[in-house]
Protein backbone atom coordinates (compact mmCIF):
# COMPACT_ATOMS: atom_id res chain seq x y z
CA UNK A 1 0.00 0.00 0.00
CA UNK A 2 1.34 3.26 -1.04
CA UNK A 3 2.09 5.76 1.84
CA UNK A 4 -0.72 8.17 2.79
CA UNK A 5 -0.50 11.80 3.48
CA UNK A 6 -3.35 13.30 5.59
CA UNK A 7 -4.45 17.03 5.59
CA UNK A 8 -7.09 19.58 7.37
CA UNK A 9 -8.83 21.31 4.66
CA UNK A 10 -12.20 23.29 4.61
CA UNK A 11 -12.56 22.86 0.16
CA UNK A 12 -13.70 19.74 -1.04
CA UNK A 13 -10.91 19.63 -3.62
CA UNK A 14 -10.28 17.19 -6.23
CA UNK A 15 -9.91 13.87 -5.31
CA UNK A 16 -10.28 14.86 -1.69
CA UNK A 17 -13.13 12.89 0.55
CA UNK A 18 -14.34 13.68 3.73
CA UNK A 19 -13.51 11.08 6.17
CA UNK A 20 -15.41 11.72 9.33
CA UNK A 21 -15.35 14.25 12.52
CA UNK A 22 -11.87 14.20 14.76
CA UNK A 23 -11.54 16.29 17.88
CA UNK A 24 -8.54 18.02 18.31
CA UNK A 25 -6.69 17.29 21.83
CA UNK A 26 -3.42 18.79 23.28
CA UNK A 27 -2.56 21.84 22.24
CA UNK A 28 -5.36 22.51 20.65
CA UNK A 29 -9.61 22.23 21.58
CA UNK A 30 -10.77 23.09 18.00
CA UNK A 31 -12.79 20.25 15.16
CA UNK A 32 -12.00 19.83 12.54
CA UNK A 33 -12.49 17.54 9.54
CA UNK A 34 -10.40 15.21 8.18
CA UNK A 35 -9.48 13.93 4.27
CA UNK A 36 -7.23 11.02 4.00
CA UNK A 37 -6.27 9.28 1.31
CA UNK A 38 -3.18 7.38 -0.39
CA UNK A 39 -0.63 9.16 -2.24
CA UNK A 40 -1.68 9.14 -6.50
CA UNK A 41 -5.53 8.04 -5.48
CA UNK A 42 -8.68 9.78 -4.98
CA UNK A 43 -10.04 6.99 -1.78
CA UNK A 44 -10.05 7.26 1.54
CA UNK A 45 -6.85 5.14 3.07
CA UNK A 46 -8.59 2.64 5.26
CA UNK A 47 -5.65 2.08 6.86
CA UNK A 48 -6.24 5.55 9.18
CA UNK A 49 -9.45 4.37 10.05
CA UNK A 50 -9.76 5.25 13.85
CA UNK A 51 -5.84 5.83 13.95
CA UNK A 52 -3.88 8.84 15.53
CA UNK A 53 -3.13 11.49 12.83
CA UNK A 54 0.03 13.61 13.93
CA UNK A 55 0.27 17.18 12.50
CA UNK A 56 3.03 19.40 13.94
CA UNK A 57 2.28 20.10 17.80
CA UNK A 58 -1.15 19.18 17.61
CA UNK A 59 -2.92 15.45 18.04
CA UNK A 60 -5.86 14.94 16.24
CA UNK A 61 -8.18 11.76 17.01
CA UNK A 62 -11.33 10.31 15.64
CA UNK A 63 -14.49 11.02 17.49
CA UNK A 64 -16.97 8.28 18.33
CA UNK A 65 -20.13 8.98 18.82
CA UNK A 66 -23.81 7.41 18.77
CA UNK A 67 -27.42 7.88 19.96
CA UNK A 68 -29.90 6.14 21.59
CA UNK A 69 -33.07 5.75 24.20
CA UNK A 70 -31.81 4.51 27.71
CA UNK A 71 -33.41 3.28 30.66
CA UNK A 72 -31.44 4.50 34.20
CA UNK A 73 -30.20 1.81 36.25
CA UNK A 74 -27.95 3.79 38.77
CA UNK A 75 -25.65 6.57 39.16
CA UNK A 76 -22.55 7.44 41.18
CA UNK A 77 -20.51 10.25 42.54
CA UNK A 78 -17.87 11.47 39.87
CA UNK A 79 -15.61 14.42 41.41
CA UNK A 80 -17.33 17.76 42.51
CA UNK A 81 -20.57 17.75 40.37
CA UNK A 82 -20.14 14.85 37.81
CA UNK A 83 -21.72 11.42 38.07
CA UNK A 84 -21.11 8.09 36.57
CA UNK A 85 -24.68 7.00 35.23
CA UNK A 86 -25.29 3.44 34.07
CA UNK A 87 -28.47 2.89 31.70
CA UNK A 88 -29.65 -0.05 29.52
CA UNK A 89 -29.74 0.99 25.95
CA UNK A 90 -32.03 0.61 23.21
CA UNK A 91 -29.40 -1.25 21.25
CA UNK A 92 -26.23 -1.16 22.80
CA UNK A 93 -26.75 -3.04 25.92
CA UNK A 94 -26.01 -1.82 29.35
CA UNK A 95 -23.77 0.78 29.52
CA UNK A 96 -21.46 3.37 31.48
CA UNK A 97 -20.99 6.86 30.59
CA UNK A 98 -19.89 10.01 32.75
CA UNK A 99 -22.19 12.67 32.68
CA UNK A 100 -21.02 16.32 33.59
CA UNK A 101 -22.52 18.56 36.02
CA UNK A 102 -24.70 15.48 36.84
CA UNK A 103 -25.23 16.21 40.59
CA UNK A 104 -27.03 19.91 39.48
CA UNK A 105 -30.17 20.47 40.59
CA UNK A 106 -31.29 20.32 36.89
CA UNK A 107 -29.84 16.95 35.86
CA UNK A 108 -31.03 15.00 39.73
CA UNK A 109 -34.01 14.31 38.79
CA UNK A 110 -33.70 13.34 35.66
CA UNK A 111 -30.82 10.63 36.89
CA UNK A 112 -32.90 8.59 38.81
CA UNK A 113 -33.58 4.74 38.21
CA UNK A 114 -36.59 3.61 35.99
CA UNK A 115 -36.44 7.07 34.12
CA UNK A 116 -36.34 6.72 30.09
CA UNK A 117 -33.88 9.20 28.63
CA UNK A 118 -32.61 10.15 24.78
CA UNK A 119 -28.64 9.89 25.47
CA UNK A 120 -25.68 11.36 23.10
CA UNK A 121 -22.03 8.65 24.01
CA UNK A 122 -18.88 10.20 22.82
CA UNK A 123 -15.47 9.03 23.60
CA UNK A 124 -12.10 9.56 21.42
CA UNK A 125 -11.76 5.94 21.42
CA UNK A 126 -14.79 3.23 21.65
CA UNK A 127 -13.12 1.46 24.55
CA UNK A 128 -13.55 4.72 26.72
CA UNK A 129 -15.82 4.80 28.80
CA UNK A 130 -16.79 8.28 27.24
CA UNK A 131 -19.36 10.81 28.30
CA UNK A 132 -23.43 11.37 28.05
CA UNK A 133 -25.71 13.87 27.15
CA UNK A 134 -28.90 13.37 28.59
CA UNK A 135 -32.48 14.61 27.49
CA UNK A 136 -35.76 13.76 29.92
CA UNK A 137 -38.19 11.38 27.74
CA UNK A 138 -40.36 9.91 30.52
CA UNK A 139 -39.58 10.26 34.48
CA UNK A 140 -40.82 7.78 36.69
CA UNK A 141 -39.12 7.62 39.83
CA UNK A 142 -41.20 9.70 41.78
CA UNK A 143 -44.32 7.11 40.84
CA UNK A 144 -41.54 4.53 41.32
CA UNK A 145 -41.03 5.82 45.42
CA UNK A 146 -44.75 4.67 46.14
CA UNK A 147 -44.65 1.11 46.16
CA UNK A 148 -41.93 -1.23 48.06
CA UNK A 149 -42.39 -3.33 44.87
CA UNK A 150 -41.44 -0.34 42.44
CA UNK A 151 -38.27 0.31 45.37
CA UNK A 152 -36.81 -2.66 45.48
CA UNK A 153 -38.03 -3.87 41.88
CA UNK A 154 -35.88 -1.43 40.23
CA UNK A 155 -32.66 -2.04 41.94
CA UNK A 156 -33.25 -5.92 41.41
CA UNK A 157 -33.78 -5.37 37.80
CA UNK A 158 -30.56 -3.27 37.76
CA UNK A 159 -28.30 -6.40 39.40
CA UNK A 160 -30.02 -9.12 36.77
CA UNK A 161 -28.46 -7.04 34.06
CA UNK A 162 -25.17 -6.66 36.13
CA UNK A 163 -24.97 -10.38 35.12
CA UNK A 164 -24.68 -9.64 31.31
CA UNK A 165 -21.62 -8.55 29.69
CA UNK A 166 -21.55 -4.21 30.01
CA UNK A 167 -22.17 -3.00 25.83
CA UNK A 168 -23.68 -6.30 24.63
CA UNK A 169 -26.85 -5.85 22.85
CA UNK A 170 -29.97 -7.03 24.18
CA UNK A 171 -32.77 -5.27 22.37
CA UNK A 172 -35.62 -7.77 23.92
CA UNK A 173 -34.11 -7.27 27.24
CA UNK A 174 -34.75 -3.37 26.83
CA UNK A 175 -37.92 -4.16 25.67
CA UNK A 176 -38.96 -6.03 28.63
CA UNK A 177 -37.52 -3.29 30.80
CA UNK A 178 -39.57 -1.06 29.49
CA UNK A 179 -42.84 -2.67 29.88
CA UNK A 180 -41.71 -3.73 33.63
CA UNK A 181 -41.28 -0.52 35.25
CA UNK A 182 -44.48 0.72 33.97
CA UNK A 183 -46.02 -2.58 35.94
CA UNK A 184 -44.27 -2.06 39.19
CA UNK A 185 -46.67 -0.98 41.54
CA UNK A 186 -48.96 -4.16 40.53
CA UNK A 187 -47.25 -6.43 42.38
CA UNK A 188 -49.46 -9.42 40.49
CA UNK A 189 -48.14 -8.26 37.02
CA UNK A 190 -44.63 -7.31 38.16
CA UNK A 191 -43.93 -10.42 40.41
CA UNK A 192 -45.10 -12.29 37.07
CA UNK A 193 -43.13 -10.01 34.61
CA UNK A 194 -39.95 -10.41 36.97
CA UNK A 195 -40.31 -13.66 36.73
CA UNK A 196 -40.55 -13.77 32.73
CA UNK A 197 -37.21 -10.99 33.02
CA UNK A 198 -35.33 -13.50 35.09
CA UNK A 199 -35.68 -16.38 32.45
CA UNK A 200 -35.44 -14.50 29.52
CA UNK A 201 -31.59 -13.18 31.68
CA UNK A 202 -30.76 -16.96 32.01
CA UNK A 203 -31.58 -17.63 28.10
CA UNK A 204 -28.91 -15.09 26.98
CA UNK A 205 -26.38 -16.39 29.69
CA UNK A 206 -27.06 -19.39 28.01
CA UNK A 207 -28.72 -21.54 30.71
CA UNK A 208 -32.22 -21.41 29.04
CA UNK A 209 -35.29 -23.35 30.74
CA UNK A 210 -37.42 -25.13 28.45
CA UNK A 211 -41.48 -25.46 29.82
CA UNK A 212 -42.72 -25.64 26.21
CA UNK A 213 -42.79 -29.90 26.20
CA UNK A 214 -42.43 -32.82 28.45
CA UNK A 215 -38.81 -33.95 28.19
CA UNK A 216 -40.28 -37.83 28.70
CA UNK A 217 -43.21 -37.83 26.84
CA UNK A 218 -42.88 -34.78 24.94
CA UNK A 219 -46.49 -33.69 25.14
CA UNK A 220 -47.55 -30.27 25.53
CA UNK A 221 -50.40 -30.82 27.96
CA UNK A 222 -50.48 -31.01 31.98
CA UNK A 223 -47.16 -29.49 32.64
CA UNK A 224 -46.59 -29.55 36.08
CA UNK A 225 -42.82 -30.17 36.70
CA UNK A 226 -39.15 -28.70 36.22
CA UNK A 227 -36.40 -31.31 35.99
CA UNK A 228 -33.43 -29.56 38.48
CA UNK A 229 -31.56 -31.82 35.87
CA UNK A 230 -31.99 -30.73 32.78
CA UNK A 231 -33.95 -27.21 33.19
CA UNK A 232 -36.72 -29.06 31.19
CA UNK A 233 -40.66 -29.15 31.99
CA UNK A 234 -42.08 -32.58 32.77
CA UNK A 235 -45.59 -33.78 32.70
CA UNK A 236 -47.69 -35.08 35.67
CA UNK A 237 -47.73 -38.17 34.97
CA UNK A 238 -44.19 -38.74 34.32
CA UNK A 239 -42.91 -36.66 37.17
CA UNK A 240 -45.75 -37.94 40.00
CA UNK A 241 -43.64 -41.04 40.99
CA UNK A 242 -40.26 -38.53 41.45
CA UNK A 243 -42.59 -35.24 42.60
CA UNK A 244 -40.10 -34.98 45.59
CA UNK A 245 -37.11 -34.04 43.62
CA UNK A 246 -38.89 -32.21 41.11
CA UNK A 247 -38.99 -28.22 41.17
CA UNK A 248 -42.96 -26.92 40.67
CA UNK A 249 -44.05 -25.49 37.26
CA UNK A 250 -46.10 -22.35 37.86
CA UNK A 251 -49.00 -22.52 35.81
CA UNK A 252 -49.05 -19.09 34.84
CA UNK A 253 -45.27 -20.04 33.14
CA UNK A 254 -47.24 -23.28 31.04
CA UNK A 255 -47.64 -23.07 27.24
CA UNK A 256 -51.17 -23.64 27.67
CA UNK A 257 -51.63 -21.37 30.81
CA UNK A 258 -54.51 -19.00 30.71
CA UNK A 259 -54.64 -18.30 34.60
CA UNK A 260 -52.88 -15.56 36.23
CA UNK A 261 -50.21 -15.14 38.69
CA UNK A 262 -51.61 -15.82 42.17
CA UNK A 263 -49.97 -15.90 45.77
CA UNK A 264 -48.58 -20.14 45.40
CA UNK A 265 -47.98 -19.94 41.92
CA UNK A 266 -45.57 -17.02 41.86
CA UNK A 267 -44.04 -17.73 45.13
CA UNK A 268 -43.25 -21.61 43.07
CA UNK A 269 -41.34 -19.33 40.08
CA UNK A 270 -39.78 -17.25 42.56
CA UNK A 271 -38.40 -20.42 43.30
CA UNK A 272 -37.92 -21.94 40.40
CA UNK A 273 -35.76 -18.95 38.63
CA UNK A 274 -34.04 -18.46 41.73
CA UNK A 275 -32.68 -22.13 42.00
CA UNK A 276 -31.15 -22.59 38.45
CA UNK A 277 -29.90 -18.77 39.01
CA UNK A 278 -28.20 -20.01 41.76
CA UNK A 279 -26.36 -23.40 39.81
CA UNK A 280 -25.71 -21.47 36.70
CA UNK A 281 -24.58 -18.46 37.66
CA UNK A 282 -24.22 -16.90 41.18
CA UNK A 283 -22.38 -20.02 42.81
CA UNK A 284 -20.20 -20.45 40.00
CA UNK A 285 -18.94 -16.41 40.05
CA UNK A 286 -19.15 -16.24 43.91
CA UNK A 287 -21.80 -14.07 43.93
CA UNK A 288 -24.72 -13.38 46.44
CA UNK A 289 -28.19 -13.23 45.39
CA UNK A 290 -29.32 -9.86 45.62
CA UNK A 291 -30.78 -8.18 48.60
CA UNK A 292 -33.24 -6.26 46.71
CA UNK A 293 -34.29 -9.24 45.04
CA UNK A 294 -35.12 -10.65 48.12
CA UNK A 295 -37.19 -7.44 49.56
CA UNK A 296 -39.04 -7.70 45.79
CA UNK A 297 -39.96 -10.74 46.39
CA UNK A 298 -41.30 -10.51 50.08
CA UNK A 299 -43.24 -7.30 48.94
CA UNK A 300 -45.01 -8.77 45.94
CA UNK A 301 -45.59 -12.09 48.38
CA UNK A 302 -46.95 -10.19 50.96
CA UNK A 303 -49.37 -8.18 48.97
CA UNK A 304 -50.73 -11.44 47.12
CA UNK A 305 -50.73 -13.31 50.67
CA UNK A 306 -55.01 -14.42 50.89
CA UNK A 307 -55.94 -12.96 54.54
CA UNK A 308 -57.16 -15.23 57.27
CA UNK A 309 -60.56 -15.50 57.12
CA UNK A 310 -62.43 -14.37 60.11
CA UNK A 311 -63.99 -17.18 62.47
Amino acid sequence: MPPCSAVLTSNMASGWREYGEIEAIGECSRKATVRVRPESASTPCPRNHHCLIRFPSRVYAFSMQWSDQAIILGIRRHGESSAIAEVMTASRGRHLGMVRSGRSRAMQPVLQPGNTVELTWRARLDEHMGEFRIEPLELRAARLMEAATSVYGIQALGALLRLLPERDPHPHLYEALAVIVDHLEDPADAGELFVRFELAVLNDLGFGLDLTECVATGTREDLAYVSPKSGRAVCRASGAPYADRMLVLPEFLAVEARSAADYDSLAAAFRLTAFFLNRHVYEPRGLKVSSARDGFVNAALKALKPSSSAA
